[in-house]
């Protein structure tokens, strides 16, 4: 990683330095019961949609809940343009129609997983 940063920066008058031991949290188990309710909120909201986990390169807080023993998963909910993909960029952004969507589909999940027994 060194390398490549020191690369990127191009410059001898820049010093690359890595600081600290990155930790890899553990991997979530996959849990049925959750990957069901997801299934369920996303055939009511968009029927025929497939539901197929996934896991998605790069990094989130989620890690630092994984290594204290607490299990975090991710799910999105929102449909974006596969040809205008700007993900954390300064012109990020999302479709109305698809943010007013995903804030249904979380709201629906969140309200089944909290049903007692869950």
């Amino acid at each position: 990683m060194k390398t490549a940063l020191q690369k990127v920066v191009a410059d001898d008058q820049v010093a690359v330095t890595i600081t600290g031991d990155p930790a890899k949290g553990p991997a979530s188990p996959m849990r049925p019961d959750l990957l069901q309710a997801v299934r369920e909120v996303t055939n009511r909201i968009w029927p025929g949609v497939p539901t197929v986990p996934i896991m998605v390169m790069g990094a989130t807080d989620g890690r630092y809940l994984r290594m204290a023993g607490i299990p975090t998963y991710g799910v999105q909910g929102f449909f974006m343009d596969r040809d205008d993909i700007r993900f954390h960029g300064r012109d990020e952004r999302l479709g109305v129609q698809s943010f007013y969507e995903g804030q249904t589909f979380l709201y629906e999940l969140v309200k089944a997983l909290s049903k007692a027994g869950n």
